[in-house]
């Protein structure tokens, strides 16, 4: 029999060289249903992770952005590893141990799962969001669409009702075969380029009926506006043409031109389309004929008072030897002289010009120039071409205004000037 302190050694040397094997992990799993339980947590909330984090990386794309694209690259590798970590979890049978209860481990993967779904419900709506403004560009373009055929629908039935004018305020033809223009800033500036081409057309006969009743034409020109140092002696023309202008464009801002009279037709001062309509029935016409047809028109009136206004009866007795044309149109008549018809064209551009301007919302409106004002490109535009200005002296002046100016929208039409005290190159 062995000693009891001998046996007791014995006993503890025998218990320490026992092994424990810690049973497989399927085995500790399938006894364990919590810590599975938990497992498929986890993998729930990897797998909605590795979605959110997907999306995240699809969002990156539209619009395109390196940065966050790369930032969620890194996201979905890391959770892409978060899995193959479970996978070899559960393939080795050999989980770490778990310092929370398997009850906590779920309750963490159910709060892990829903942190990803809002994160994917965020990506959603800044989607949402992005797709929400595209859709008001979109909104914006399409009203601006909208704004522009209103547009074109008004003006197209303008030109309609344009196209059922009388044949009294046509040219007497078919109005079926009449081209209508489209009322644009090209139009009035064609329309100016023929006024002042009617200016300089009229004032030849002027200067050559002052020449044969034996005017001094230089005293003429001073006396339309003095101490004018022109370049060259010809262009001396210009005084004339400007005191052609200074009347036939006097009170071109009144809405009626300046026409008082019984008959003058009272419009709205919204009505544009009379103006318009005004001026195509009058644009290709032949101003003794609409005289013709009707003498006391507004533009009848029109041309009378101008008339009167322009040939002064000093004028008309040196150039005829009496005033009998002067009675004539005083009396409410329209000669068939070649000297009233050529001033008929003149009347007639300036009035259209006038008619044309009021076709407009808001009308063109006319600006002059002074003389001595300084000459500016801006708004001036030189009749004399090729003017050379000293640098060492001041700046050009203006002598003359030839043809007045117009603002029209957006655009300036500039005034036509004579430059006063410079030099042309030959």
């Amino acid at each position: 029999m062995l000693p009891s302190g001998l046996k007791e050694t014995q006993l503890r040397e025998s218990n320490n060289n026992q092994k424990v094997h810690p049973q497989p992990m399927e085995e500790s799993i399938n006894q364990n249903p919590e810590a599975m339980e938990a497992l498929i947590s986890n993998l729930f909330g990897n797998i909605s992770s590795l979605k959110s984090a997907y999306i995240e990386l699809q969002s990156a794309h539209t619009p395109y952005d390196p940065e966050k694209i790369q930032a969620a690259d890194k996201v979905v590798i890391s959770e892409l590893k978060n899995l193959s970590e479970l996978k070899h979890f559960y393939r080795e049978n050999n989980p770490k141990p778990v310092c929370v209860s398997p009850q906590d481990s779920r309750l963490a993967a159910e709060i892990q799962e829903q942190q990803s779904l809002l994160k994917t419900y965020e990506v959603m709506v800044k989607k949402f969001q992005s797709e929400i403004q595209n859709k008001d560009s979109e909104i914006t373009q399409m009203l601006q669409k909208i704004e522009e055929a209103n547009q074109k629908r008004l003006k197209l039935e303008k030109n309609l009702k344009l196209r059922g004018m009388s044949t009294n305020e046509g040219s007497g033809g078919d109005n079926g075969n009449l081209q209508f223009p489209d009322l644009t800033t090209e139009l009035f500036i064609s329309t100016y380029e023929t006024a002042a081409k009617a200016v300089h057309d009229f004032s030849k006969p002027l200067i050559n009926m002052m020449k044969a009743a034996g005017w001094d034409l230089d005293s003429a020109a001073n006396s339309i506006e003095p101490d004018v140092a022109y370049a060259k002696r010809p262009h001396k023309k210009y005084a004339f043409e400007s005191y052609i202008c200074q009347r036939m464009f006097s009170g071109f801002q009144q809405k009626n031109f300046s026409v008082n009279s019984e008959s003058t037709t009272v419009m709205a001062d919204d009505d544009t389309d009379t103006f318009f309509r005004q001026f195509l029935a009058l644009k290709d016409m032949d101003p003794l004929d609409a005289l013709g047809t009707n003498p006391d028109s507004n533009f009848g009136i029109f041309c009378r008072s101008k008339y009167l206004i322009l040939v002064h009866p000093k004028m008309e007795a040196s150039f005829f030897g009496n005033l009998d044309q002067r009675d004539y149109v005083t009396g409410g008549g329209h000669p068939r002289t070649a000297f009233y018809q050529a001033f008929l064209k003149l009347a007639k551009s300036i009035w259209i010009l006038h008619r044309l301007a009021y076709s407009f919302d808001p009308a063109a409106k006319i600006f002059q120039v002074k003389k001595g004002s300084e000459f500016s490109d801006s708004y001036m535009e030189s009749v004399v071409k090729n003017i050379v200005v000293d640098e060492k002296e001041e700046n050009p002046r203006v002598g003359l205004m030839v043809m007045p100016g117009f603002w029209i929208g957006g655009s300036v039409i500039q005034s036509r000037v004579y430059v006063s005290g410079v030099k042309v190159l030959e």
